[in-house]
């Protein structure tokens, strides 16, 4: 049993996946293990493309949205049946027993272990210098992504920077103050960025690159409240001279136009039955919709709440492309029933989608880069309000101008709400409202609206602990307040 335990604590583990030439083709390696297989290039090639499938995992990005969205204003849970462990997070009585809980903490430490255990090996091996050096700078950036996850989910967590040979071993990690994690992630990102390539051959797109690094930093920064660094990082980002906003806010989304000029980092997926397809299309369709929405049907999942539907503004090009309000069924009836559009495709099976889901892209960075601004220094009429200027005028609407933004806190709300209908359903809205510290306010003032359980309190900012967790090694790991 004492194996077993450590395994839920750290998932020990290492599940390996190899590809072909292509980056996005990946099939497991059942029979390699961690002293046999990591020799030859190919050898980490294939276990840095496994590194990024790992993203791929409900605990992490397949199940992200009831974290990022779910626990906000923007969509609620279908309470009932399987779904029903998403209405505690939709009203905000979480139990620890619950297994999203789980599922991120034991998903995130399996991903964990495999990036240790390639940066354990990667050493000695005899490769090519320069790509030995940017597989342990892809393997540092992933890392952070995954810490940076856990840090906004737990608060203090493990901080685990080596594999782990034993299951009394596994036992001496505690939950490290979130201080620590950051600083980690904060090397880690900036180890990466010092290494990684500005771009990739068409082969290779979706590698995390210097502008992903780049970006994730200023995102870490800002989210401690690193202001005056996290725009400087932004601003490098912006200075590339790499990225842009697409013409066409539709063309973000669209499957055949993957990793596109606004794409900075990804989770990719990929179509065609080999288990690497994307599910939220499927996920997010209305319930009994037959296929008058998606092919193979939808399970009604992240609902979008009437909240978000009245938060665009009149004429803005992003509310079609994102939502809608109703559908058309087989017999020509008008179905009144609210239902996320902007991650369509045509499945060739039941969740088995061609899109990627973009962790961060330019239109973030440039609302990031304008909080920071904002926060560093207010100016009426600066660069800030620009940037902001900029994603608005993409989605068809006027620009703010100083008359409108007199103050910083106006400044602040305008960021909010654009942030909010630009990256709807993208995961960001909780985080958000965590990170400038309106979470609390923002909900308790549609308590009735969203069904909260009871008012909020700080001691929601972060979830509890998994208590398979505590369970196993009461002397080390404790709960959070309030759960």
């Amino acid at each position: 049993m004492k194996i077993a335990k450590s395994y839920i604590i750290l998932a020990i583990s290492l599940m390996l996946t190899a590809c072909s030439d292509s980056f996005l083709d990946l099939k497991p390696i059942s029979t390699a293990t961690s002293d046999n297989f990591y020799r030859t290039a190919d050898d980490f090639k294939n276990a840095v493309n496994g590194a990024y499938a790992g993203l791929q995992s409900g605990g992490l990005t397949g199940n992200s949205y009831v974290f990022g969205e779910i626990t906000s204003d923007n969509t609620v849970a279908v309470a009932s049946g399987s779904v029903t462990d998403q209405d505690e997070f939709d009203r905000f009585y979480i139990k620890t027993t619950n297994p999203f809980i789980s599922g991120r903490w034991n998903d995130a430490y399996s991903v964990i272990a495999r990036y240790n255990t390639i940066l354990d090996k990667i050493g000695p091996a005899v490769i090519d210098e320069t790509l030995k050096n940017r597989y342990i700078a892809e393997t540092k950036f992933l890392r952070a992504v995954v810490y940076f996850t856990l840090v906004q989910t737990f608060g203090d967590v493990p901080l685990i920077l080596k594999p782990v040979a034993t299951p009394d071993e596994g036992y001496e990690y505690g939950r490290s103050p979130k201080a620590e994690i950051y600083a980690q992630i904060e090397k880690d990102l900036s180890e990466a960025e010092s290494v990684l390539p500005v771009s990739y051959p068409a082969a290779d797109l979706g590698r995390a690159t210097k502008g992903a690094a780049k970006s994730y930093l200023g995102k870490v920064y800002l989210t401690q409240k690193k202001y005056g660094p996290a725009a400087a990082k932004l601003k490098e980002v912006i200075d590339l001279g790499i990225y842009m906003l697409l013409p066409s806010y539709a063309d973000v989304f669209r499957v055949a136009n993957k990793n596109h000029k606004e794409s900075i980092f990804d989770v990719q997926y990929k179509s065609g039955g080999a288990n690497e397809g994307n599910s939220w299309p499927n996920t997010f369709a209305p319930q009994n919709s037959g296929n008058a929405v998606i092919a193979f049907g939808g399970d009604g999942n992240n609902q979008p709440t009437l909240d978000i539907i009245n938060a665009y503004e009149t004429g803005d090009l992003r509310k079609d492309v994102s939502v809608a309000s109703s559908y058309t069924n087989a017999a020509g009836q008008v179905i009144p029933d609210r239902y996320i559009k902007k991650y369509y495709d045509v499945p060739v099976a039941k969740n088995d989608n061609g899109n990627n889901i973009p962790l961060i892209r330019y239109a973030d960075v440039l609302l990031m880069y304008a909080e920071a601004l904002n926060e560093t220094s207010y100016q009426a009429d600066g660069e800030a309000l620009a940037n902001l200027n900029l994603v608005r005028s993409r989605a068809g609407l006027a620009k703010k101008t100083a008359a409108d933004l007199p103050t910083q806190q106006a400044f602040r709300l305008a960021i909010e709400q654009e942030r909010r209908v630009e990256l709807a359903f993208e995961g960001h809205r909780w985080f958000d409202l965590v990170r400038t510290d309106r979470a609390v306010t923002v909900l308790n003032s549609k308590k009735e609206q969203i069904r909260l359980v009871a008012d909020l309190t700080t001691n929601n900012l972060i979830f509890p602990v998994p208590q398979s967790q505590i369970d196993i090694n009461k002397d080390k790991i404790k709960q959070n307040p309030g759960y």
